[in-house]
């Protein structure tokens, strides 16, 4: 049978996948020296798994076992709601991208970078609950389960009904196991606001407040995209900083895809596009964020997510002033992504 790591454009993407986790390995994985700590927690590692590829316990399971400390559950639900069209993950040549591409050409081989059309799908409460009591109770207790959250945007609701709704499942998620909790403000593959929250600062901060209260003490973390310009992302963090301990960016770079004949696809709609071609907006946003925390004294870390593939990509995270490194795409193209990170850097970076 074909790995479903491997079948990223065949049909049964979604429903094939969650119910074909491969069982958890045992690896000899290489120690990555020094003190790492996730929002004030101590991990073995600065390595985890962002919210998109784990659908659900067994595959939070499988890759916490090769070598990622913190795995975070795919973004989850007050309501089921089902999965986008195929294609939900089409292959695209291009370069690095920094906001503002459009119409990059859709080719048939990964070769690095795809654009990602899900839409946020979620099993309904009562499954991903459960399963999320059963998952931290197989996790082993020196690794991290990280759950990601959003509303369900409802016609005539107001930002505070959208606040109520993304901390009732923060909630949940607590109460259910959850380590941590990370609200997704940021899907460029959704039209609604549930999606593109962290281009509204002070809305951003009204869900996150509801959030931070819904949760106590829990870890909160807030997912947001690639921002375009360094005020507004300073507005952002401002913004934000009273209620979460940490932000993760960024969740793509959005861009309008074309086939080979030259149609728009997605119905002409922007798609977020992941993997290497974000590794280098990504470095520069994380980097800008750490000297504005630095220059206002804001109370946040930061996760590096974007196209992070080698253990050089990690060590210029942590050096741009992230705190763990998040995979995504690289993980999913290699499952072994996270060992041979750990190999490279014992070779190339020991002694910190």
């Amino acid at each position: 049978m074909t790995s479903p790591l491997a079948r990223y454009n065949a049909q049964e993407t979604y429903d094939w996948n969650y119910a074909h986790a491969p069982p958890p390995v045992e690896l000899d994985l290489n120690s990555m020296p020094g003190e790492w700590r996730f929002c004030g927690r101590r991990v073995d590692s600065p390595l985890g798994i962002a919210a998109g590829p784990l659908l659900n316990g067994a595959w939070c399971l499988y890759y916490a076992s090769l070598g990622f400390d913190v795995v975070t559950y795919k973004t989850v639900r007050s309501v089921e709601r089902a999965c986008y069209p195929l294609p939900n993950l089409q292959p695209v040549a291009c370069g690095s991208l920094h906001g503002g591409e459009s119409d990059l050409p859709a080719i048939d081989e990964m070769q690095g970078s795809w654009a990602v059309s899900f839409g946020m799908p979620s099993q309904a409460p009562s499954v991903w609950r459960a399963d999320l009591e059963k998952t931290r109770r197989l996790l082993p207790p020196h690794q991290l389960l990280s759950v990601s959250v959003v509303g369900t945007i409802q016609d005539g609701w107001t930002i505070d009904e959208l606040a109520a709704d993304y901390a009732m499942c923060a909630r949940w998620a607590v109460e259910s196991g959850a380590d941590c909790v990370e609200t997704n403000f940021s899907c460029p593959n959704v039209a609604t606001c549930d999606g593109q929250l962290y281009q509204h600062p002070q809305d951003a901060a009204t869900v996150a407040q509801r959030v931070a209260e819904a949760v106590g003490n829990t870890p909160y973390i807030v997912k947001v995209g690639h921002v375009g310009t360094p005020g507004e992302l300073e507005e952002l963090l401002t913004a934000l900083a009273p209620w979460a301990c940490a932000v993760a960016m960024t969740n793509s770079v959005a861009a309008t895809v074309v086939d080979p004949q030259g149609h728009r696809m997605f119905g002409g709609q922007k798609r977020g596009i992941c993997g290497a071609a974000t590794f280098e907006p990504s470095l520069t946003q994380v980097q800008q964020a750490s000297e504005v925390i630095a220059r206002r004294g804001l109370s946040l870390e930061v996760i590096g997510v974007g196209g992070a593939a080698r253990a050089q990509h990690v060590r210029a995270y942590l050096n741009a002033g992230a705190t763990a490194v998040h995979l995504a795409t690289a993980a999913m193209v290699d499952p072994a992504a996270g060992a041979k990170i750990r190999r490279e850097w014992a070779v190339s970076f020991s002694g910190g």
